[in-house]
C-alpha cells in the first residue's frame, strides 16, 4: 500500500490534536454521491413508502420484487467492483445510499443483508472463479444473498458454532450438518454465506446455493418489528456443497465473519441516522399541525426541545459516521489487493463499533420521542411512529449486540497498544506527566477555540482513565465488563465531541450563513453534555478502580482537566427547534 505513513490510523482521534485533519462530512459530498443519494431517495418515495402496508403484511414475493427492481436501477451494485458488473464506488457513497432506504426498516434490513453481509464476503474473500460466478448476478439482483452465522447456541459467541463440515471421501463436496437461526432474507435468498466448523474444529466459510441438496429453509419467524423482512432458520442435513465453494481458507472463517461485521456495523449506524431523519420529519410535521390550547404543539418548549434533541443526535451521528467512511475510503483508494482492502476496514473497527452503538441508540431515542409527540396516536398502529419504534429495537442486537460492541472498543485499543500498533500507552504516560507539570491543553486560536480545547480535555480524561484501568487490572481487565463498558462510552463521547467540533469548524470556514448559525448551535447543544458525561463517568470509574489514599490523587489529577465555560444550551436548542420546524425536519 502506497504512502501508508500519511494515512490516518484507527482511533487516532484519541491522541491527535482536534482539527489536525479535514474530515469527510455531508457538506463535502461530491455531485456523484449526491446524485446516487437522490436516486435512492426517489426509489424510497416512489416504490417503498407507497407499499408500506403490503410490506408490513409480508405480501408474498413483494420484498424480492422490490430488491430486484432496485437492482435494475443499479442500486445494489455500489460495492461490487466494476470488473464483476458493479459500480465499484466508495464506502461513503455506499453508506449514503443505505441512509436513503432507512425510512422503512424492513426494506433497509433486507437490502443491507443482500448488499452488505450477503455480498461482501465474496467481494473480499472470494476466488476469481467465485467472484465471476456470483457477483454479476448479485449486483443486478438477479440473485439475492443472505449471511448465515447465528445459531441457537451461538449468537455473540459466534465461534461456538456447532454446524459441522466434513470433506466427502472423493474430495468433491463438503457435507454440512447443523442449523442456522434468525437468518435475514432466508425465505427468498438464492445464495448464502454459511459458517461451519471443518471436522468440528476449524471455523470456516462456505458459499451455499439455495438449490443445494440437503438444505431446507424453516418457516418465517413472527417478529416484534421489521415484520416485512424475511427471517427463517436454515437446516443442513448432509447438505452437499461443492468443494469449490469453500470461501477463504479453512480455519480462517473468523476473519470473514468479523471483518464483514465491521462493514455491517458502519452501514447500520449510518442507516439508523437516516431513520432518525425520517422520524424527525414525521414528528415535526405532526407537531406543526397538531394544536392544543389554541396553538401548534411545536411552539411549546418541551415539545420543541424534543425536536432539537433529535436533530442533535442526527448531527452527531452524521459527523462520526461519514468521518469514518471518509477515513476508510482514503485507505481503500490506496489498496491494491483484497487483503489490503480488508485491512482498510479492519483498521477502523473501533469507530465502526462506536457508530453502530450510537446510531442504534439514537434511533431508539428518536423513535420513542416521535411516539411521544404523536401522543395517543403514536400508540396506534395506523400511524408510522409505532412501526418505527418496533423496527428500531432490533438494531441494538444486529451486527453484534451493543454490549459486545462496547467491549470491542477498549478491547481493540488495548490489544493494538500491547502489540505496539498504536501509541496509546505512550500517550497515556505523556498525559500523566503533563498533568503533573500543569501543562494542560491550551486554548487554540480561531473558530470554536473553547470547544476545541474541550475536545482535548475530554480525550485526556478518557486516556487517563483507560490507563488507570489497565494499570490496575492488567491481564484480568477483560473480566471488568462494567468498567470497560463505561470507558467505551467515554471513548465514544470523545469521538463525538472531536467529530462535531471539526465538522462545525469546516462549515464555519466555508458554509452559508444559515448553515454556520445552525452548526454553532449544534456545537453549543452537544459539546457541554458530552464533555460532562466524560468528566462525570471518568470520576466514577476511578472510584471503582482505586481506594484512598490513591483515589484522592487520581481524582485531583482528572479534576485539573475539568472545565466550565459560558454556554447557553437552552437558547441554542430553541434556535435549533425553530430551524427544524422551518425546514420540516433535519435542518442541514
Amino acid at each position: 500500500m502506497a504512502d501508508e505513513e500519511s494515512l490516518s490510523r484507527g482511533a487516532e482521534f484519541l491522541w491527535m490534536a482536534a482539527g489536525s485533519r479535514q474530515i469527510m462530512a455531508p457538506e463535502r459530498f461530491s455531485d456523484e454521491q449526491r446524485a446516487m443519494a437522490e436516486a435512492g431517495r426517489e426509489f424510497s418515495e416512489k416504490e417503498i413508502l407507497p407499499r408500506l402496508a403490503d410490506i408490513e403484511a409480508k405480501k408474498p414475493g413483494l420484498m424480492p420484487e422490490l430488491l430486484r427492481k432496485a437492482g435494475e436501477l443499479g442500486l445494489l451494485m455500489v460495492d461490487v467492483p466494476e470488473q464483476y458488473g458493479g459500480l465499484g464506488l466508495d464506502k461513503t457513497t455506499s453508506m449514503l445510499l443505505a441512509e436513503q432506504f432507512s425510512c422503512v426498516g424492513s426494506f433497509a434490513v433486507s437490502l443491507g443483508a443482500h448488499t452488505g453481509i450477503g455480498t461482501m464476503p465474496i467481494v473480499y474473500f472470494g476466488t476469481e472463479q467465485q467472484k465471476r460466478a456470483y457477483l454479476p448476478d448479485l449486483a443486478t439482483g438477479k440473485r439475492l444473498a443472505a449471511y448465515a452465522l447465528t445459531e441457537a447456541t451461538s449468537g455473540s459467541d459466534a465461534l461456538a458454532a456447532r454446524t459441522r463440515a466434513v470433506l466427502s471421501d472423493d474430495g468433491g463436496h463438503w457435507i454440512l450438518n447443523g442449523t442456522k437461526q434468525f437468518i435475514t432474507n432466508a425465505g427468498f435468498a438464492d445464495v448464502f454465506t454459511v459458517f461451519a466448523k471443518v471436522d468440528g474444529e476449524k471455523f470456516t466459510a462456505f458459499i451455499v446455493d439455495r438449490s443445494t441438496p440437503g438444505l431446507d429453509v424453516g418457516p418465517e419467524e413472527h417478529k416484534m418489528g421489521i415484520r416485512g423482512s424475511s427471517t427463517c432458520s436454515l437446516l443442513f442435513e448432509d447438505a452437499k456443497v461443492p468443494s469449490a465453494n469453500l470461501l477463504g481458507e479453512i480455519g480462517k472463517g473468523h476473519r470473514i465473519a468479523f471483518n464483514i461485521l465491521n462493514v455491517g456495523r458502519i452501514k447500520l449506524g449510518v442507516g439508523t441516522i437516516g431513520a432518525c431523519k425520517h422520524a424527525l420529519r414525521l414528528a415535526t410535521r405532526y407537531a406543526k399541525e397538531r394544536e392544543q390550547f389554541g396553538r401548534p404543539i411545536a411552539s411549546f418548549g418541551l415539545v420543541a426541545n424534543k425536536l432539537a434533541e433529535m436533530a442533535c443526535r442526527i448531527f452527531a451521528g452524521e459527523s462520526m459516521g461519514y468521518r469514518t467512511t471518509g477515513l476508510i475510503d482514503e485507505h481503500l483508494a490506496r489498496a491494491e489487493t483484497d487483503a489490503e482492502r480488508v485491512a482498510a476496514i479492519e483498521e477502523f473497527s473501533v469507530e465502526a463499533s462506536i457508530i453502530k452503538v450510537f446510531g442504534s441508540e439514537a434511533l431508539d431515542y428518536c423513535a420513542d420521542e416521535a411516539v411521544q409527540i404523536y401522543g395517543g396516536y403514536g400508540f396506534i398502529e395506523d400511524y408510522e411512529p409505532a412501526r418505527i419504534l418496533r423496527d428500531s429495537r432490533i438494531n441494538r442486537i444486529f451486527e453484534g449486540t451493543n454490549e459486545i460492541n462496547r467491549l470491542i472498543v477498549p478491547g481493540t485499543l488495548l490489544r493494538r497498544a500491547m502489540k505496539g500498533e498504536n501509541p496509546l500507552l505512550e500517550h497515556a504516560a505523556e498525559v500523566r506527566q503533563r498533568i503533573a507539570q500543569g501543562k494542560l491543553p491550551a486554548r487554540a486560536d480561531g473558530a470554536l477555540a473553547v470547544e476545541s480545547q474541550v475536545a482535548e480535555l475530554a480525550k485526556w480524561i478518557t486516556i487517563y482513565v483507560l490507563a488507570a484501568v489497565v494499570e490496575t487490572y492488567r491481564v484480568k481487565v477483560a473480566e471488568e465488563q462494567e468498567i470497560l463498558g463505561a470507558v467505551a462510552d467515554m471513548i465514544a463521547r470523545a469521538y463525538e465531541i472531536d467529530s462535531v467540533v471539526q465538522r462545525a469548524r469546516q462549515i464555519l470556514a466555508g458554509g452559508d450563513e444559515r448553515s454556520k448559525k445552525i452548526a454553532r448551535d449544534f456545537v453549543t447543544a452537544l459539546v457541554p453534555r458530552a464533555y460532562s458525561f466524560v468528566a462525570h463517568t471518568g470520576r466514577h470509574v476511578l472510584m471503582d478502580v482505586y481506594d484512598d489514599p490513591t483515589l484522592s490523587d487520581h481524582l485531583a489529577a482528572v479534576d485539573k482537566l475539568r472545565m466550565d465555560w459560558p454556554c447557553k444550551v437552552i437558547e441554542a436548542q430553541r434556535r435549533l427547534a425553530a430551524a427544524v420546524v422551518d425546514a420540516g425536519g433535519y435542518p442541514l
